[in-house]
């Protein structure tokens, strides 16, 4: 049995020669010399696409030069090119892909029927993927678009840990093994054979339950692999490359939780030889990474072992360089060095004209489908301010909620109980919490409303749902949602308020129909998965019409499936779910607006933050902005016309990003 390369770490340290391949001085002695026959094994990797084939925003009508699968293909070109044997590679992706663009909305809206090729496919199959996983977006649009979409790939699909409704059958092929004929440094030729595996999150039972529940189950990650790993290389993988769908999650590992991010324990799984994971829209090896345990940045490896993830939308290709050593039997082979990279696109870079002309009647069939009119706006629906203030593309949705769920209630057992409604800020800066681009904002100016408007209001095809919960659950909802923000210390340093890659934008739920403060000088209660983590308590003077909640008092909050049956926010989960709408969100925002256009949605300023008493006077709260005229003369906007409870002034705009100061003291 192949070795690991956390077991031969000592081997691999100790004989330099045997990292060194075969140069060496002229003067060594054969003895000295690197004997070692060695293969150098390039892996690639996308992820997250979401549907973005083209370098284009189809809500502002622009090119975009960092993200486009058309882009990413020439990293891919690049990356084949500058190694000594392309055959040495292997290209996958890791899943989230059919949905999640305009592009992708336009296809599912039309229908795929047989002989259709999804763009998505048109594109790939011309870059030659070996193999790719399923990510949980896969299953938004039901298993018969799925199924549809997916046949027309060129290359193997694997997902492990779906299953049969009851459990007893694997619903996909598990995994994959590939032998390719690779190329050692001598340029002789050896049969390699890479078994690849994949996973998602178990959650899609969840959060697609609809269109999963009856049908197939999921298991845990974790668990999955180490039943299957043995099984791969019993049957001939040499090197054991691990695809999932899944971010990392450091808390204790159990196997009941069926952890979302399980990246992270894949690691301790012995016979997996690299991760090349996705799922949070984030890169590693990057700075987002800094305070997790157990891992290597400088060497790309969590527990020894090299990982990667390239972003989202195409904005970067993983690539880890994988050196192996024949062992001495001359059949199995070790790896026995690693190199890892998160490569970004290059701004200036090209998009594979190709690929471009390929996929063009695609292109403007998208254009046409989003241009669509359906209604009027009296004023822009910007989310530059969205995590700072109550905020005009949030209100929109919640009013849009709101209605829907008090219209569901007339004359059932419901009606008569307060509707609330949850919506969370999908676009307000990028997930590693550069706020550079009005491209990772909502921005919907004043006007004629598009199709492409409402899908910039509302990115994902999340179906309406409604919970019951009580004022002591509502509570505890928004402690888990303050946790986006950083602890406000007293102090002269600069500090930060928004915790971007903590806790990403779409869980900071505003609760429209009630009102109350968040005080930042607490520590937050709960960290992005709702686990309690202090004692902290942001949540102040929460009310419903003027008074104090009653902790037993019971409320609708209007959502969506995936917050309403995640179970992770209080008040969530199956138990908590009283409607169950077949509408998407989006187009119950849709709806809204064609019936009570012209819209004017200003925000009702239900929340704030607390006021900081006693701190220095010193005390510098900062968030950014894009450094652009739009964005600077909305805040200047939102500040004039707050009459004082929204104060922030500007500290720096030299940059990509305007800087500015929020001032919580009185």
């Amino acid at each position: 049995m192949k070795a690991s390369l956390r077991s031969l770490l000592a081997l691999s340290l100790a004989g330099g020669a045997l990292l060194s391949g075969c140069g060496g001085d002229d003067d060594n002695t054969p003895a000295q010399q690197d004997t070692t026959t060695r293969v150098d094994l390039r892996l690639m990797e996308t992820t997250d696409i979401h549907a973005n084939v083209m370098d284009y925003n189809y809500y502002s009508d622009s090119v975009d030069s960092g993200h486009g699968l058309v882009r990413t293909a020439m990293l891919v070109k690049q990356a084949r090119a500058e190694i000594t044997h392309p055959e040495n590679s292997a290209l996958v992706d890791n899943g989230d892909l059919i949905q999640g663009s305009p592009m992708g909305d336009w296809r599912q809206a039309q229908g795929l029927t047989s002989g259709e090729v999804h763009p998505v496919y048109k594109v790939m199959n011309e870059m030659a993927y070996d193999v790719g996983n399923y990510g949980n977006h896969e299953f938004n649009y039901g298993l018969d678009f799925l199924a549809e979409s997916v046949d027309d790939a060129a290359f193997p699909y694997i997902s492990a840990n779906v299953f049969s409704a009851d459990g007893s059958t694997p619903y996909f092929d598990q995994y994959k093994l590939i032998t390719k004929t690779v190329y050692d440094r001598n340029g002789n030729p050896h049969d390699i054979t890479l078994g690849f595996i994949g996973f998602l999150p178990p959650q899609i039972m969840q959060w697609d339950k609809k269109n999963l529940e009856g049908k197939v189950t999921a298991k845990d990650i974790k668990a999955t692999a180490e039943l299957l790993v043995p099984q791969m290389k019993a049957e001939g993988a040499d090197i054991i490359v691990a695809i999932p769908h899944s971010g990392i999650n450091t808390t204790a590992y159990s196997e009941e939780a069926k952890a979302e991010n399980s990246s992270w324990y894949l690691a301790d799984v012995e016979g997996i030889d690299a991760i090349m994971f996705g799922h949070s829209h984030l890169t590693f090896p990057s700075d987002s990474f800094a305070n997790t345990a157990n891992v290597d940045l400088q060497k790309g490896t969590i527990k020894g072992v090299p990982s990667v993830m390239p972003g989202y939308w195409g904005s970067h290709l993983g690539i880890i360089d994988l050196s192996l050593a024949l062992n001495e039997d001359g059949e199995s082979w070790t790896v026995v060095d690693s190199k890892v990279e998160a490569r970004a696109l290059d701004p200036e870079g090209e998009a594979d004209a190709a690929l471009t002309a390929l996929v063009k009647p695609d292109h403007d069939a998208t254009l046409e489908y989003m241009g669509q009119v359906i209604g009027e706006s009296t004023d822009d629906i910007f989310s530059f301010l969205a995590v700072v203030k109550d905020d005009p593309s949030i209100q929109i949705v919640s009013d849009a909620q709101k209605a829907y769920v008090e219209d569901a209630i007339v004359g059932t057992e419901l009606d008569g109980l307060p509707v609330l409604s949850a919506a969370a800020p999908f676009k307000a800066c990028d997930r590693d919490g550069v706020c550079a681009e009005e491209s990772s904002f909502t921005v919907v100016p004043a006007g004629e409303l598009q199709v492409k408007n409402i899908a910039d209001l509302y990115l994902y095809p999340n179906t309406l749902m409604a919970v019951k919960v009580t004022g002591a659950e509502l509570e505890q909802w928004l402690e888990c949602s303050a946790s986006q923000f950083f602890q406000i210390t007293d102090t002269a340093d600069r500090q930060e308020l928004v915790d971007f890659s903590g806790f990403p934008t779409y869980n900071f739920d505003v609760i429209d129909g009630v009102s109350y403060q968040i005080d930042v000088t607490e520590p937050a209660r709960y960290d992005r998965d709702c686990a309690k983590i202090s004692d902290g308590s942001r949540i102040v003077n929460l009310q419903f019409e003027g008074a104090a909640i009653d902790p037993a008092q019971e409320f609708l909050i209007a959502s969506n499936n995936y917050r309403a049956t995640g179970g992770h926010f209080a008040g969530t989960g199956g138990d908590h779910v009283v409607i169950e709408s077949p509408d998407e969100n989006r187009q119950v925002v849709g709806n809204y607006i064609q019936a009570n256009s012209p819209v004017t949605p200003t925000a009702d300023n239900n929340w704030a933050f607390a006021p900081i008493l006693g701190y220095s006077s010193d005390l510098q709260i900062v968030f950014r902005v894009p450094n652009t005229d739009r964005a600077k003369n909305f805040v200047a906007d939102a500040v004039a016309g707050a009459g004082g409870s929204f104060m922030a002034s500007l500290l720096d705009d030299s940059g990509n990003e305007a800087i500015y100061e929020l001032n919580l003291q009185p």
